[in-house]
C-alpha cells in the first residue's frame, strides 16, 4: 500500500500542539502526515512518537478547531524531507521549508532527510584553515577555522544579533577564492529582528549568498523544532553536493530549547534540569554535530549557534550543555556594553578549541600565540587589580599596577571596542604590540626576546604614533 493511501480516522485526544492517534503502530517515526479537517482545510504534522498505543503526531500549525471524530491523518513522507537546490541561496523559507518570499518554489535537485546522515568521525577532515572575521576579539584570542562550531553566548539585550550581522559580512578565509554561502535559521525571533537581519542582508550585498529560514515568534512552537534541522540540511547539500564553503548562523537556540520544553510537557514527559528534558543534550548534539568537513571534499560547514543566557548564567542548561558539545564558546559582556563598546566581547571566559590548529606560520603569523597569551595575561593582571582598587584605593597601587591598570583600560577601549571597522589579523597584532608598549620588557614572561625585539623595532620603525609613549 503506498504511503499517500494509508489514511487513519482514530484520533483520540488533542494535547497542546499534539495529536494522539490509536491503533497507528504502522506509523513510522518522524513520518510526514496531513492532518485533514471536515470542512476540507489541511494541516501538516510529524510523527513524534509511535507505540503499541498510541502514535503522537506533532502538529506544525495550530490545533484549534480540530474535531477529534472527524479529523482523518494522512501519511505524507515515511521520513521528514526537504527539496533542496543552489536555486534556494537569496531566498528566504519559513521555518517548514516553504517559500515566504513571493516567488515560486524551488524545484528540488534532491529530497533529503532533515535528520541528515552522520559523517564517520574516521572520514571528518581536521579542521585548520583561519577564518578572518574581522573582529579583534575572535581573530586575535579566539580564532574561528573552517569546520568549527562556535557558539555565542549572549544574554537579554546585547547585541549578539549586531555581532551576527558583522561576521556574515566580514568573514573570509585569507588567499583563497571559493564560493561561499551563509545558511541563517531564524527561531522564534521578533519582526523586529526579522527584519533588521533582512535589511543588513541588502545593505552590505550579502543577500545573493544567504539562504534564510525565519520561524516568527507568532508562528507555531513546533515549527522552530525544523527549523534549524531544514537550514542544516541546505547547508550540507550546499557544501557536500556543490563544494561551497558555508557559513551557518542558529539564533536564538535558547527559542529552540523552550520549545523542546513545551513539546516534552505537552507529552508529560518527566523533566530534568529546570525542567528541561532529560534527552536536551542528545537533541543539541544532533544539530551541533553537523559542522565539519569530509576527507575528499572541498566543502566545510561552519556553525555559529547564538543563544540568549536566561539571567546571564553561563551554568543555565543550554548554555552548559552547548558548551560541552562545541568547541568553545564567546562570551559577551553586560559590563562591556554598558561602557558602549562594540563588540562587547570579554576575551577572559570566552574560549575557541580548535585556536591552536588554524593559527601559526603559514596561517596567521608565528608571533600570534605567544602574543595572545602575553595580552591575556597582561589584561587578567588589570582586571584583578581594578578589583583590588575598589578595596584599598588607587593610592595604594604601585607604579607596575598602575600600568597594568592602564593597560585593561586601553585594552577594552582600542583592542575589543573597534564598533565596525574590519580590521585584518596584521592590525590585530600589530596593535597588540604597540598595547604591551605600556608594560616593561621584564614583565613580559610569555613571549620570547625575539619576538619582542622584531616587533618592538618594527613599530618604532613605521613611526606608529601611540598614547604609550
Amino acid at each position: 500500500m503506498q504511503l499517500s493511501t494509508r489514511e487513519f480516522k482514530t484520533v483520540s485526544y488533542v494535547s497542546g500542539p499534539l495529536l494522539f492517534l490509536e491503533h497507528a503502530q504502522s506509523v513510522p517515526y518522524g513520518a510526514m502526515v496531513s492532518i485533514l479537517l471536515p470542512g476540507g482545510e489541511e494541516r501538516h504534522g510529524q510523527a513524534l512518537e509511535v507505540s503499541e498505543e498510541y502514535a503522537v503526531i506533532q502538529v506544525l500549525e495550530e490545533t484549534r478547531g480540530l474535531d477529534v471524530a472527524e479529523t482523518t491523518v494522512r501519511l505524507e513522507e515515511n521520513v521528514a524531507r526537504l527539496g533542496v537546490s543552489a536555486d534556494m541561496i537569496g531566498r528566504v523559507f519559513n521555518g517548514t521549508g516553504q517559500p515566504i518570499d513571493g516567488l515560486p518554489a524551488v524545484i528540488p535537485e534532491k529530497r533529503l532527510e532533515i535528520t541528515g546522515s552522520p559523517i564517520n568521525p574516521v572520514s571528518r577532515e581536521k579542521p585548520s584553515d583561519f577564518i578572518q572575521t574581522g573582529i579583534s576579539a575572535i581573530d586575535g584570542f579566539n580564532t574561528l577555522v573552517r569546520g568549527q562550531k562556535l557558539p555565542i553566548f549572549s544574554g537579554a539585550g546585547l547585541p549578539a544579533n549586531e555581532i551576527a550581522a558583522m561576521l556574515l559580512k566580514q568573514a573570509k578565509v585569507l588567499g583563497e577564492e571559493e564560493d561561499f554561502a551563509v545558511v541563517f535559521g531564524a527561531m522564534g525571533v521578533t519582526q523586529r529582528e526579522a527584519s533588521f537581519f533582512l535589511q543588513q542582508f541588502e545593505r552590505t550585498g550579502s543577500s545573493e549568498r544567504v539562504v534564510t529560514f525565519l520561524n516568527m515568534a507568532d508562528d507555531p512552537t513546533i515549527e522552530r523544532i525544523l527549523t534549524p534541522r531544514m537550514a542544516l540540511t541546505t547547508a550540507e547539500f550546499l557544501a557536500f553536493e556543490h563544494d561551497m564553503q558555508v557559513l551557518v548562523i542558529l539564533t536564538d537556540m535558547t527559542n529552540y530549547c523552550e520549545a523542546l520544553r513545551e513539546i516534552g510537557s505537552a507529552r508529560e514527559e518527566i523533566p530534568g534540569r529546570r525542567g528541561y528534558p532529560g534527552y536536551m543534550y542528545t537533541d543539541l548534539a544532533t544539530i551541533y554535530e553537523r559542522a565539519g568537513m569530509i576527507k575528499g571534499r572541498k566543502g566545510s560547514v561552519t556553525q555559529i549557534p547564538i543563544l540568549t543566557m536566561p539571567d546571564d548564567d553561563i551554568t543555565h542548561p543550554i548554555a552548559d550543555l552547548t558548551g560541552y558539545i562545541t568547541e568553545g564558546q564567546i562570551v559577551l559582556s553586560r559590563h562591556l556594553h554598558r561602557m558602549n563598546y562594540f563588540p562587547p566581547i570579554d576575551v577572559l571566559p570566552s574560549l575557541s578549541r580548535l585556536m591552536n590548529n588554524g593559527i601559526g606560520e603559514g596561517r596567521t603569523r608565528e608571533d600570534h600565540r605567544a602574543l595572545a597569551n602575553q595580552l591575556y595575561a597582561c589584561y587578567a593582571e588589570g582586571r584583578d587589580i581594578r578589583r583590588l582598587v575598589a578595596i584599598v584605593g588607587e593610592e595604594a597601587l604601585t607604579d607596575l599596577d598602575r600600568n597594568y591598570l592602564k593597560f585593561a583600560d586601553d585594552f577594552e577601549q582600542q583592542m575589543i571596542n573597534q564598533r565596525d571597522t574590519d580590521r585584518t589579523i596584521t592590525d590585530t597584532l600589530g596593535l597588540g604590540w604597540r598595547l604591551l608598549k605600556r608594560i616593561p620588557t621584564s614583565e613580559l614572561k610569555r613571549v620570547n626576546k625575539d619576538l619582542i625585539s622584531r616587533y618592538f623595532s618594527e613599530i618604532m620603525e613605521e613611526g606608529v604614533k601611540t598614547p604609550f609613549y
